[in-house]
């Protein structure tokens, strides 16, 4: 699909069909995560692929936005071997896991898939259900799957201010 058109036809999928997500198509997701860049190229990103029976149970019970998907992307990065900036110590592990995320997104909306960003979830509950170590923290969770037929973009969806508004040249 050209650039353009995906970038603008993407949106926040919260509506899918029950069809399991083919594991080739999960496959070109991760590469598409894979080739994102990230702060002097530390890779610090960490993805659970969550699919199981099980493993949907447990991602239920840690947000309340999960849409029935089939199929969730829990995005970390490992604060063990991220970036930090040395002027401040800013920790570009949730930029880097931010930019992998927009890849994966992206790539998911190429194959005719939908998902859509959450952000709302329990760290600690997330944490616990899938044992995670203290070096990895988690950013965000990516239902994923097939939109269902009645899966439309919100109302406000194409709605943007002018880019005006929020650029800016040199100085503010």
């Amino acid at each position: 699909m050209e650039f353009d058109k995906l970038i603008k036809q993407r949106y926040s999928v919260r509506k899918f069909k029950a069809q399991a997500v083919e594991q080739e198509k999960i496959n070109a997701i991760l590469e598409a995560g894979k080739a994102a860049p990230t702060a002097t190229n530390a890779q610090p990103q960490r993805i659970l692929v969550l699919n199981e029976k099980s493993s949907l149970a447990k991602i239920k019970e840690c947000t309340l936005y999960h849409f029935n998907a089939p199929l969730f992307f829990l995005v970390c990065y490992d604060k063990s071997v991220s970036w930090k900036r040395s002027e401040d110590n800013k920790d570009m592990g949730e930029v880097d896991a931010s930019i992998v995320a927009t890849h994966m997104m992206l790539k998911i909306t190429n194959l005719g898939l939908g998902s859509t960003w959450v952000g709302s979830f329990n760290p600690q509950k997330i944490r616990e259900s899938f044992v995670l170590p203290e070096n990895i923290i988690p950013v965000l969770i990516l239902p994923v799957g097939y939109p269902h037929e009645k899966s439309v973009p919100s109302l406000s969806h194409g709605k943007r201010i002018d880019i005006s508004a929020n650029t800016f040249y040199n100085s503010f």
